[in-house]
C-alpha cells in the first residue's frame, strides 16, 4: 500500500508473499531466478543504451545524455484531452489480490455504478476471499482466474470489462498494462508503471494506437494536503513557482527481510540490480501537478547522486542467520538517492529515495515560489503577506482551498488518510461520466522515468540525463489535471 503521514505503513502496492499449490514462491521467482545478487546489464533498463567508457550514457531513444533527445515518431494520435466513453456502470477486472489489491477492492465495491466482474491471482485462497467480498456487497459472483502467473491474459480478453486494475510486483506492471490495452481495456497500474525507458515509450505508443488510457494510479496526488497546495499554487498564493521537492523516505528494512511479506523476496532483490531511485512516483507526481508538468511546462533533465549501499547489509548482519538466502545477495542500490530535476521554465525539483536506513517516514512535499513556501512532515507554511517575522504559519487555516472532492468526502473510507478512496472515486467518476482523466500515459511515463535515468546519472557521476518529452510537444498547451472542476450533475 502507499503511505500517509499519520500512520506509516508498509509499501505494498503489491502483495504479501504467498505460495502456489505446489509450495513454490510465485511471480517473483519466475522473474528473478538466477539474477539475485548479480545485478542486471544497464541496457536492460535503458532500451539498449550503451554505457561509454567515461560513464556518459549514449544519447538515443533511452533519453540518456546531457542534451535533448528526439522523440520517436508517433504511431497514433495523441491521448491528450481524450475523454473516456461514458457508461452507466464501470465493469472492473482486478489483477493481484494481495495486500494492496485485496484492500483496494473494498473501495471499488463502495462506489455506486461500479461492478467488479473478474478477479485474478495465482493464489486461490486470495481470489476466493476477494470474490466473497464481491458477493457480500450484493454483486454477482465474479469470474476468477487462478491458473498460473499468466492467467491475467485471459481476464484481459473478456468482453465485459471496461477497466483493468493491476496491483502486483513491479516486474509485471508493464506486461499487464500492455496486455490490457491490446485487448481494448483502459488500465490503471500501481507504481511504478514500468522499469525501462523503452517500455515507457511502448506504453505511450500503445495508448495512442489503441485509444485506451494507461494510468499510473498515484494516490499521493489525491492526498488532502497535496490537493490543497495544488489549488493554492494555481490561485497564485505562492507567486511564481520556483522549486519543489518530493520523496519516498520510508524505513522498509524489516519488511524487506521479513520472509512472510515481500515474496521472492521481490522488492529486496531490486536492491541488487539498480543504484538509482526505485520509487520516485509518490514524491514526483504531486510536485509535477503543482508545476503543471506536461500542461505548460515539462521536465527536461535529471542529475542524480547516490550514497554507498550499506544499510541492508548491516541490517542483515544484525538480524539474519548466516544460513539465510539473503547472504547470497550483493546490494548495490544507494541507501539514499538525491536527484535534481530541471524543467523547461527553469524550475528545480528535488527527489529523494531511502528505504534502507532508519528514519521517520517522509514524502517531503515541498513547494516554493516568489511569495512563500509550504513544507510537509510536519505541515507548515509561510506566504506573504499572511506571515511575517520568518515564523511558520498554520496550514490548517487554509481549508477554504480544499479540493471539492475533499469538501464532499471529508471522512472517506479506506487507508492512507482517505487518499485511496478519493483516487478511486474520481477515476470511476471520470469513466462513468465520460470525462478526460486527471492524468494520462504521458504523466505515467514522466513520473516513472527517474527509475532508469537516476541509475544512469549515478553511474555517470551525476552527469545530467535528458528526460524524454513523452507528449511529443503537447506539453506546451495548458490543460486541466488533478485540480478539476466538479462535473455538472455529479
Amino acid at each position: 500500500m502507499h503511505d500517509d503521514n499519520a500512520t506509516p505503513a508498509p509499501d505494498a502496492s503489491h502483495e504479501h508473499p504467498e505460495r502456489r499449490d505446489d509450495g513454490q514462491s510465485r511471480r517473483s521467482v519466475l522473474r528473478t531466478a538466477g539474477i539475485a545478487g548479480a545485478g542486471l546489464g544497464l541496457g536492460a533498463f535503458t532500451g539498449g543504451a550503451a554505457q561509454a567508457a567515461d560513464g556518459q550514457a549514449e544519447a538515443g531513444r533511452s533519453g540518456a545524455g546531457a542534451t535533448a533527445v528526439e522523440a520517436p515518431a508517433r504511431k497514433g494520435e495523441t491521448m491528450v484531452g481524450v475523454p473516456f466513453e461514458g457508461r452507466s456502470t464501470v465493469r472492473v477486472g482486478i489483477i493481484g489480490l494481495g495486500n494492496r489489491g485485496g484492500s483496494m477492492i473494498d473501495l471499488f465495491l463502495a462506489i455506486p455504478g461500479v461492478q467488479v466482474v473478474a478477479l485474478c491471482d495465482p493464489v486461490k485462497d486470495k481470489t476466493a476471499r476477494a470474490a466473497a467480498k464481491v458477493t457480500a456487497a450484493g454483486q454477482p459472483a465474479p469470474a476468477t482466474y487462478t491458473k498460473g502467473d499468466h492467467d491475467f491474459e485471459n481476464l484481459c480478453k473478456r468482453g465485459d470489462i471496461d477497466f483493468v486494475y493491476a496491483a502486483t510486483p513491479w516486474d509485471w506492471h508493464f506486461e499487464m498494462a500492455k496486455t490490457a490495452m491490446l485487448n481494448g481495456k483502459h488500465v490503471g497500474v500501481e507504481c511504478p508503471i514500468a522499469l525501462q525507458l523503452d517500455q515507457l515509450w511502448e506504453l505511450v505508443d500503445l495508448s495512442e494506437r489503441t485509444r485506451r488510457h494507461c494510468m499510473q494510479l498515484e494516490n499521493c496526488c489525491y492526498g488532502r494536503n497535496e490537493m490543497r497546495v495544488l489549488r493554492m499554487a494555481h490561485a497564485g498564493k505562492f507567486g511564481d513557482l520556483l522549486h519543489g521537492a518530493g520523496a519516498y523516505n520510508h524505513d522498509l528494512r524489516g519488511l524487506m527481510f521479513d520472509p512472510d511479506y515481500y515474496e521472492g523476496p521481490w522488492r529486496r532483490l531490486w536492491h541488487t540490480r539498480l543504484r538509482g531511485d526505485l520509487y520516485p512516483n509518490h514524491g514526483f507526481g504531486p510536485v509535477a501537478n503543482y508545476m503543471d508538468i506536461n500542461r505548460g511546462d515539462r521536465v527536461t533533465h535529471i542529475s542524480s547522486f547516490g550514497t554507498p549501499s550499506l544499510g541492508l547489509a548491516q541490517y542483515r548482519e544484525a538480524h539474519m542467520p548466516k544460513g539465510d538466502p539473503s547472504w547470497k545477495e550483493t546490494y548495490i542500490e544507494s541507501d539514499r538517492t538525491i536527484s535534481l530535476v530541471q524543467t523547461a521554465k527553469g524550475r528545480v525539483i528535488r527527489l529523494e529515495h531511502d528505504v534502507s536506513t532508519p528514519h521517520p517516514y517522509s514524502r517531503i512535499n515541498n513547494l516554493g515560489g516568489t511569495k512563500g513556501v509550504f513544507e510537509d512532515y510536519p505541515e507548515r507554511i509561510y506566504i506573504e503577506p499572511d506571515h511575517t517575522n520568518d515564523s511558520w504559519g498554520d496550514f490548517s487555516k487554509y481549508t477554504d482551498f480544499d479540493h471539492w472532492l475533499w469538501k464532499e468526502h471529508s471522512n472517506p473510507p479506506g487507508g492512507h488518510g482517505g487518499m485511496d478512496y478519493i483516487m478511486v472515486f474520481r477515476l470511476m467518476q471520470c469513466l462513468r461520466v465520460g470525462l478526460v482523466p486527471d492524468f494520462d500515459v504521458y504523466d505515467a511515463a514522466t513520473w516513472t522515468s527517474p527509475v532508469p535515468l537516476s541509475h544512469l546519472s549515478i553511474k555517470a557521476k551525476g552527469a545530467p540525463q535528458a528526460i524524454p518529452d513523452f507528449t511529443r510537444g503537447m506539453w506546451k498547451k495548458a490543460r486541466p489535471g488533478v485540480d478539476s472542476e466538479k462535473p455538472e450533475g455529479a
